[in-house]
């Protein structure tokens, strides 16, 4: 297979002219426009030639729930995720009982790393229960804990190791004792808190590297007290944010592209059951959520996680003023960087796995490679 006079996005986060040659599953080669040549040919003339999308946080989507236990239901997302050009991601929970989540991993353990049907699974998002409870947001109190590393060891070793990230609210107590130990495993993020800069800064001092949904669930960035985004600003690799346009301002979304540079900016969807559906009642977490024209929420009018995927959301950042180059980077590259993923994900190199997405100058997808197959 040929991909023809595309524009490849590279592991440098540039657009080069390029073909494309796909076989057994990874890029073989690329060179310059127009220069290779094959039985199966596509003209990508006019069109971005980039990789798949890497999602590091999604609960949910086409009504499932990573979280349901239901083997049908995580088929149900792969599948859906892969046709918006989602290839990789990570199954994000929610604050559950030991328990629960235990049942949980042991439903997704069969398909980590399982090509066909869509999108990868590459791993979980550990989202709770280790949360502040003035900052639960849309996760259920019941369940909030202090930080617990024999829970996280149990749980780790039940995944097969394939926990990616754990989050936490470093202002409780334990926590720079359970962030240095598990920082040895997995991305520790902090989320769900009320800490302070000073806290926030101890904790990435301590091995946390990474912070959930900047803005959501944390105090606000203000002149004199700076909080979890001001400590991030100086010591984090990487934040997420969710650019759907209800949880951050377009403005704030350019801010930080400016703030943290492309390269530190990780785009994600945060996406529940709702996404892909049409407006209704769901469910996250056990919660009733109202679904409206794009916003969930529980009842009490607190956001509860997006509807929106993170192919979405990567095109309305750039609709929001963010270059298209450093709008991909966040959504690919960062987050592939993030899971330990960049190996084989989130540009087009050769030697890497053929995810590969064409898709229009209105960034409109055309076709869907996932493990060199087309998808779609």
């Amino acid at each position: 297979m040929i991909i023809k006079n595309g524009l490849a996005f590279t592991e440098d986060a540039q657009f080069i002219s390029a073909d494309i040659e796909i076989a057994d599953g990874i890029i073989k080669k690329i060179a310059p426009a127009n220069t290779l040549d094959g039985d199966e040919v596509i003209d990508a003339k006019g069109c971005y030639v980039t990789p798949g999308f890497v999602d590091v946080h999604i609960h949910g989507a086409k009504g499932a729930d990573f979280c349901d236990n239901d083997a049908k239901g995580l088929e149900t997302m792969k599948e859906y995720l892969g046709s918006v050009g989602v290839t990789s991601f990570c199954g994000t929970t929610m604050a559950f009982s030991e328990e629960i989540l235990s049942d949980v991993i042991k439903t997704a353990v069969p398909y980590f790393d399982k090509d066909g049907g869509g999108a990868v699974l590459r791993g979980i998002n550990m989202e709770g229960p280790f949360f502040n409870k003035a900052k639960k947001g849309a996760q259920a109190e019941k369940y909030i804990v202090n930080p617990d590393y024999d829970m996280f060891k149990r749980l780790y070793e039940l995944s097969g190791k394939k926990i990616k990230l754990v989050d936490v609210a470093p202002e409780l107590p334990g926590c720079i004792d359970f962030i240095e130990k598990v920082s040895e495993d997995c991305v520790v993020s902090v989320a769900h808190t009320c800490a302070t800069y000073d806290e926030a800064q101890a904790a990435f001092a301590a091995g946390a590297s990474h912070v959930t949904h900047l803005f959501n669930a944390m105090p606000a960035f203000s002149h004199r007290e700076p909080g979890v985004v001001g400590a991030a600003s100086d010591d984090a690799l990487d934040v997420e944010m969710i650019s759907d346009g209800i949880h951050l301002h377009p403005a704030v979304v350019r801010a930080m592209f400016r703030m943290f540079g492309k390269e530190r900016v990780c785009l994600v969807s945060d996406s529940m059951r709702a996404c892909g559906m049409p407006n209704g009642e769901y469910s996250l977490g056990g919660q009733k959520v109202t679904m409206t024209d794009g916003k969930a929420t529980l009842e009490d009018g607190t956001i509860a996680g997006s509807a929106t995927c993170l192919a979405d959301c990567f095109r309305k950042a750039v609709s929001f003023g963010v270059p298209i180059a450093d709008a991909l980077c966040a959504a690919t590259i960062t987050p592939a960087r993030c899971a330990k993923l960049l190996s084989y994900a989130g540009s087009i190199t050769e030697g890497k796995r053929a995810d590969v997405l064409i898709m229009d100058e209105k960034l409109e997808l055309k076709k869907v490679f996932i493990g060199g197959k087309i998808f779609k």
